[in-house]
């Protein structure tokens, strides 16, 4: 009787519903994130805040004033002269402008200052969409005593400089770009390549050069056979003091290399040029003064003695 009890007492049991497929509570009347609709609501609330800056033409009027006679004989403008003819604009801290510019411009001038204070920017430059050929990581420990001064060949269309802030909002800094048409000029880095032939830095290896009290400034040139580029170039000014820091990245250092006019005042300024790939990846580099103020009188004697007045 026990087991017929128990067999009725299972029976009684309703059966689970725990493996029936339940119907869903709702049914959705949009679909979840589907491609028309998400980027309608890209576009309407969510847009990035990235300004851009009119495109830089060549034909434009503004160029044309721009462009003097110094740029035609392959002599480049002076730094105050490109920042009082054009107009330069405002980057605050943390944000990002581009510059854009059509297949004429065959390279560009890029200038950075701030107030005196702090320096620390990243520029980029944009070669279609998701493709950066060249950076540069930027600090500089008073940007108006060494404003940042360099040349981006820009060789092909849909180029586009982007020029990023990284420091915090209370340093703001001023940029400018500033460009030069193909075939109007010698680049600068085929002038000082034909002046000075360089030598090789092997991967890993460093260089360094002091420059006397009356170099006011020196132009750097980097480049490499086609290979990639990965350096570091520092000015220092004592010590393990640095004043200025590049770290520079080069997808092709034949077609892009890089060149950069580095401000020295005072005394006891050192260049030092690391090589940070490989030793697979050598590269060339040429360091020249760029200006050179004959009132002030060397430090040092080839005696290394120096007689006070």
């Amino acid at each position: 009787m026990k087991i017929y009890g128990a067999i009725l007492a299972i029976c009684a049991i309703p059966s689970s519903s725990a493996f029936v497929v339940q119907a869903p509570a709702f049914k959705a009347s949009t679909s979840l994130y589907s491609a028309p609709s998400y980027i309608g609501v890209m576009n309407e609330n969510t847009e990035p805040k990235t300004t851009t800056s009119p495109a830089l033409s060549a034909n434009s009027p503004t160029w044309k004033e721009r462009m003097g006679a110094e740029q035609s004989n392959g002599v480049l403008k002076s730094a105050k002269e490109i920042w009082d003819a054009s107009s330069p604009i405002t980057i605050q801290g943390g944000s990002l402008r581009t510059c854009s510019f059509d297949e004429s411009v065959n390279r560009v001038q890029v200038l950075l200052k701030t107030e005196g204070r702090p320096l620390t920017s990243n520029v980029e430059l944009w070669q279609g969409p998701d493709n950066t050929p060249q950076q540069i990581n930027v600090y500089i420990e008073d940007g108006s005593y060494r404003p940042f001064r360099a040349v981006i060949e820009t060789p092909g269309g849909s180029n586009a400089v982007c020029i990023r802030n990284t420091g915090n909002m209370e340093f703001p800094m001023a940029a400018c770009v500033d460009g030069e048409v193909e075939n109007s000029g010698t680049s600068p880095s085929v002038l000082l390549e034909s002046k000075d032939k360089g030598r090789i830095v092997q991967g890993g290896a460093v260089h360094t050069t002091p420059f006397n009290a009356n170099v006011q400034s020196v132009q750097i040139l980097l480049k490499t056979d086609g290979r990639p580029m990965n350096a570091r170039i520092e000015l220092l000014q004592g010590p393990n003091n640095n004043k200025q820091v590049m770290e520079v990245y080069v997808e092709d250092g034949q077609t892009r290399p890089f060149y950069a006019v580095i401000e020295t005042p005072g005394t006891g300024n050192v260049v030092r040029i690391v090589n940070t790939s490989t030793v697979e990846y050598p590269l060339n580099t040429s360091i020249e003064p760029y200006i050179i103020d004959d009132t002030i009188v060397a430090e040092a004697t080839p005696q290394g003695m120096v007689w006070s007045n």
